[in-house]
């Protein structure tokens, strides 16, 4: 009798976390399986069995495996990362805002790059896409940083600083392009978010960061597990919340800085997905990243293959897409926790 109480202790969190795990890995093959299929899908489309034998068996003479290999693969490996980057991002500040209606653009880094982009252009500082991704990315990253500087002590007070910044960078960004017009025409191609033409940008630096944040993400997951609990609580428990705090909005900028300036503006994927994994993940911190670095991923591959066959003149920026399904979501999402939650 005395053994048997601590055998069931021990066996009830691998019961409960069996079947997360088995939707992890269902997860992922479903996420290889759409990798497949997308690099097939486009302008001339290539079957998945052959996706396969330019994958393992590549030979340069025929043109389909050049088309896989030199521009679906790059296109697929860049929705993967921009995926990740965004849904991982929106989940850690839903968590870190205590708000499920919370996204990365809150923190001004979408605004922050597009003005950055827009003033650099004007001042004819922008030169191809290599300059484009550097104004993006120190926009981003210098915007969330003003907004953690008024807003680090309140989840309120950052949504608020967010808000506000996101609205005076617009509307002066707004003001040059009407001053240079020439300028919108560098903007324009950022402005829309889409993976058209971005494989052959230099994305080693970007990508890079992605991975090491997603890792990061990964292993502060266990202390927002206990910030979740509440500042009080997580106190109690001994946890550093301002260290944790200043951490998870590192990621987040990064993250979800790095992923606009590579790929523009692309709305609605961190809203989205936290909400799709919420309940599988059972309220855990560090499941709701492993599941969203999964299934961000899937739906960006899944919108960027109905970016290409919308149209049968040519492609709809990815932007658009997930901005039609994330419209309907936000609607849910407003009525399942109601208009305070904004």
């Amino acid at each position: 009798m005395s053994d048997a109480a601590p055998t069931g202790r021990e066996t009830a969190p691998t019961k409960r976390g069996a079947p997360r795990f088995g939707l992890l890995v269902g997860g992922l093959v479903l996420l290889a399986a759409v990798a497949v299929v997308s690099m097939g899908v486009g302008a001339r489309p290539v079957p998945p069995m052959e996706v396969v034998r330019a994958l393992f068996d590549f030979h340069g003479t025929d043109d389909d495996h050049v088309v896989v290999r030199d521009v679906r693969v790059p296109r697929a490996l860049l929705a993967i990362a921009v995926g990740a980057a965004l849904a991982v991002a929106g989940a850690l500040i839903q968590t870190l805002a205590r708000n499920p209606l919370a996204e990365p653009g809150i923190l001004g880094v979408t605004a922050g790059a597009g003005f950055a982009i827009t003033l650099g252009s004007a001042l004819g500082l922008v030169g191809g896409q290599a300059g484009e991704l550097g104004f993006a990315v120190t926009g981003s990253v210098l915007a969330a940083l003003l907004v953690v500087a008024v807003g680090r002590h309140s989840p309120l007070r950052l949504v608020l600083a967010g808000v506000a910044l996101t609205a005076v960078l617009n509307g002066v960004a707004l003001g040059l392009r009407l001053i240079f017009p020439d300028v919108f025409d560098t903007y324009r191609f950022w402005s829309v978010g889409s993976l058209a033409a971005r494989e052959n940008a230099p994305l080693a630096w970007p990508l890079t960061a992605i991975v090491v944040c997603l890792i990061g993400a990964l292993l502060l997951s266990r202390a927002l597990n206990v910030l979740s609990l509440g500042e009080s609580v997580a106190q109690t428990l001994g946890a550093g919340v301002a260290r944790v705090r200043a951490a998870a909005l590192v990621l987040i900028t990064v993250l979800s800085g790095a992923a606009t300036a590579v790929a523009g503006p692309i709305l609605f994927v961190g809203l989205i997905v936290p909400h799709l994994v919420r309940k599988p993940a059972g309220g855990s911190v560090p499941w709701t990243i492993l599941y969203t670095m999964v299934l961000g991923p899937i739906l960006l591959l899944v919108a960027d293959m109905g970016s290409r066959v919308l149209l049968p003149t040519g492609e709809v920026p990815v932007a658009i897409v997930t901005a039609f399904l994330g419209g309907p979501m936000l609607i849910w999402a407003v009525r399942r926790h109601g208009a305070g939650a904004l």
